[in-house]
């Protein structure tokens, strides 16, 4: 069927657009920049050309272009035979099956700050107003709406910054005021809904249903009175979305403007029809080329593609696109639990060193800065995750586990230092240390290896419901082409790095908020594995002779992906195990954790069988989302009733 031909296959040349679309960054669909950024890439490509970020760059859009000529080899031998018209109709009964999970009785607002940290440096200071002006200096975190204009964006180096726009002002990071102020925008909203869930410093999610039934008010109204609220108490603008569901509210009117999605079926429908791809949530730069490549540019092309999706299920993920396709996403709003916390960090990134002492001296800042934070939210943990990212911009993590709590600096600097030493030398721009296998201080409950073994089954039992419920039903990701950008870390209105500094304790949720900006999308929860990074673990470096000076690569571990399940022993117990990587580390975390039961016996004074071996499961997943079936609506009444937009209820 005409319908079903693909575009052909990519070129194997270098100089191809797919690249300088990735030179250009994430941040191209942000608020106030050129519709036609034509001339603005090409002195993006041009001024990065010959730079180790380019030739990374370069490196990964080959991999990229060689991984979608595999696909689609995949995708011409699935479509040999095949009967296309039968497939269609078996997918549109799936259609038929997701679309009585549609629920519009809920309203759900996507609140998110303008320009939050230029505006915020416009407000100290008002000589920068109608100025092009950055935050930043290195990377960039945002840009004035003046600055836009020129195609400067978050994410951006500040030398091709200036190359856009030669009058441009840097303006230094301050993020204690933009927690500051970011506070007292936050405190507003939950006045809205006390369970808010915010989504980073800047940006989050309300249910807003029970307060507009409360003040008599329309889902517009409420809205408006809202943003009003935020400029009155701080002098700062906020935009924000209106729609049934959490994945649907897209912020239109940028900046200081809402926007409402109808409540309505068909009306929605119409809407993501026409939506680029990319503007779904959980679709990168990575995601949009491979959708593209089997011609998917829009969430209507979801539809015309669909005998495709279904025949290659496995690499894009049916049901989650038919969702997107559809407009269906969950519902339930509220903010992240303290329980749900897996790690706390913090990073650093800098011009590029290669003295050992400097690059130490920013370890020691990393492991201050790690140490207060865990003071202040309370919390020790057991394993030490180390990161650094190479002048080549290649990322990699080294990780010890411990027989005891740690929080304190001066152990975190020797345990980061362990780590890195047998590396050296090496030449970095970033250095992170990260804490997992959490114990959380202020947690008063009862105690011993009863709690212990009661809280162990409790979480099995609800992972248990949440895996089976996401398979099913939920599906909210590509299966196996999670968006794996070098930043875990995100900026304020981007997905690019600066200096991190874990100020905001907004985190875990949709994503882990591990700076005081925009927060991380959510990490593994392989605690061995524990930063998500361009390469993966590399092993233990050998011993290094005082001879050795010539900085390294450190050499990535097996190729083998995380979705293989084999034979594999656990190094800790020798047990062979029928798992996958991701299942075998969560398999000696729990043996490296042994000591935690021991204690709690101890504790209790009563003995107590070992519990099973803990095997994980085949496939990763992301548990995001809760069905609507598990967590009733807020509001009891007016089920299925849209709400109205245009008269009071």
């Amino acid at each position: 069927m005409a319908s079903n031909q693909a575009p052909e296959h990519p070129k194997s040349s270098q100089e191809t657009e797919s690249l300088v679309r990735r030179l250009a960054g994430p941040s191209v669909g942000k608020a106030g920049l050129a519709k036609d950024q034509t001339e603005i890439n090409r002195i993006i490509t041009d001024a990065s050309k010959g730079s180790k970020f380019y030739e990374n760059e370069k490196k990964k859009d080959k991999e990229l272009t060689v991984r979608i000529e595999k696909i689609l080899k995949q995708r011409d031998e699935a479509l040999k035979g095949a009967d296309i018209s039968k497939i269609e109709a078996s997918v549109d009964q799936l259609i038929s099956q997701i679309e009585t999970q549609r629920d519009l009785s809920q309203i759900i607002v996507h609140v998110d700050m303008d320009a939050f940290y230029a505006n915020v440096e416009l407000l100290d200071n008002p000589n920068l107003k109608d100025k092009p002006f950055a935050v930043g200096k290195g990377v960039l975190t945002t840009a004035s709406y003046e600055a836009r204009k020129y195609g400067v964006r978050s994410g951006m180096a500040g030398f091709i910054a200036k190359k856009l726009c030669p009058d441009l002002i840097f303006m230094p990071n301050r993020f204690s005021r933009y927690s500051e102020m970011s506070g007292k925008v936050m405190e507003i909203f939950h006045r809205y809904d006390p369970d808010m869930c915010p989504a980073g410093c800047d940006e989050g999610y309300l249910n807003i249903t029970t307060y507009c039934e409360e003040h008599l008010l329309t889902a517009e109204e409420c809205v408006q009175q809202m943003r009003e609220t935020v400029f009155q108490e701080t002098k700062l603008t906020v935009s924000a979305g209106i729609a049934p569901n959490k994945y649907i509210t897209f912020v239109q009117n940028k900046p200081n403007g809402q926007f409402q999605l109808p409540f309505d079926a068909e009306a929605i429908k119409d809407f993501m029809r026409e939506l680029s791809i990319r503007k779904v949530p959980g679709i990168g730069r990575v995601n949009e080329r491979l959708l593209e490549t089997i011609g998917i540019k829009t969430c209507g092309d979801i539809h015309t593609q669909r005998a495709v999706i279904s025949l290659m299920d496995k690499q894009f993920g049916l049901v989650f696109l038919l969702r997107t396709y559809l407009g269906i996403a969950s519902n339930i709003v509220q903010a992240h639990r303290r329980e749900e916390r897996k790690s706390i960090g913090a990073e650093r990134t800098f011009s590029a060193l290669g003295d050992l002492e400097k690059i130490l001296d920013k370890l020691k800042e990393v492991a201050a800065e790690l140490e207060k934070d865990m003071e202040e939210t309370g919390w020790v943990g057991r394993t030490v995750t180390l990161k650094f990212k190479l002048d080549t911009y290649q990322v990699f993590t080294r990780a010890k586990s411990l027989d005891h709590w740690v929080s304190k600096k001066e152990e975190l600097f020797a345990i980061g230092k362990e780590l890195l030493l047998p590396e050296t030398p090496l030449k970095i721009r970033l250095i992170g240390l990260r804490v997992t296998k959490l114990k959380d201080l202020r947690d008063t409950g009862s105690s011993g290896i009863k709690r212990f073994f009661e809280s162990s089954a409790n979480d099995a039992s609800r992972k248990k419901a949440k895996l089976e419920h996401v398979q099913d039903e939920m599906d909210d990701a590509m299966p196996g082409f999670h968006e794996n950008e070098e930043a875990d870390y995100g900026m304020e209105d981007g997905d690019q790095e600066d200096d991190i500094i874990e100020i905001l304790d907004v985190k875990e949720g949709r994503a882990e908020a591990q700076s005081p900006v925009k927060p991380a999308r959510r990490p593994p929860h392989s605690t061995i594995n524990a930063e998500a990074s361009s390469s993966k673990l590399p092993p233990p470096a050998r011993p290094r002779s005082q001879s050795e000076s010539a900085p390294k690569t450190p050499k990535p571990a097996s190729s083998k992906t995380s979705a293989q399940v084999e034979s594999q022993e656990c190094p800790i117990c020798g047990k062979t195990l029928q798992t996958d990587n991701q299942g075998l580390n969560a398999h000696i975390d729990f043996c490296l954790s042994r000591g935690a039961i021991r204690e709690a016996q101890v504790e209790a004074t009563k003995a107590s069988k070992e519990p099973s071996t803990f095997k994980g499961w085949q496939k990763p997943v992301s548990l995001k989302k809760p069905d609507s079936k598990q967590s009733k609506p807020r509001s009891s009444s007016g089920k299925g009733k849209p709400p109205s937009s245009s008269k009071r209820r």
